[in-house]
């Protein structure tokens, strides 16, 4: 099956039923996105579909084809780091950095579709994104930085 990951066409030999999170971290060697609960409570696996926040634990393969599928990989590069990842730099929002990945992902989706944020939406969107160190404040930050840092320009 053919999947279109970060804007590279990859050729995959899995079954139609694989969770796309075994896809990219077992057979592409992505493992920026992780495994955390395989249920889709916790966030960590968050990828995008084609702009929209989603738990690759629960994406067959198969459900993933014609889609544009963004991983933590695709959202920048060192040198060029998006507004999301300079502000999770700059608010030192990692302790552990496992749930991270997930959280800037799902931070970028909703900044795509709200550029300006208050909290209620920041928690809102948020919410389903668990980190075990209770970055919780920091991450709400860095989700106001960036939003300040995308209108900046």
């Amino acid at each position: 099956m053919h999947l279109r990951i970060n804007g590279t066409q990859h050729e995959v030999d899995v079954e139609d039923d694989m969770p796309l999170l075994w896809v990219l971290r077992d057979e592409l060697g992505l493992t920026g996105t992780k495994y955390g609960c395989g249920i889709a409570q916790c966030g960590a696996c968050t990828v995008h579909l084609d702009g929209v926040a989603t738990r690759s634990c629960q994406v067959w393969a198969a459900d993933a084809v014609g889609t544009e599928i963004t991983t933590i990989e695709g959202l920048g590069a060192p040198g060029a780091l998006t507004a999301v990842q300079a502000a999770w730099l700059t608010e030192q929002v990692a302790q552990c950095g496992y749930c991270q990945s997930g959280q800037m992902m799902q931070a970028a989706a909703l900044l795509a579709e709200n550029p300006q944020p208050g909290d209620p939406e920041i928690d809102e969107a948020m919410s389903g994104n668990l980190c075990r160190c209770g970055t919780y404040p920091r991450i709400r930050a860095a989700v106001q930085r960036a939003a300040r840092l995308m209108q900046e320009g």
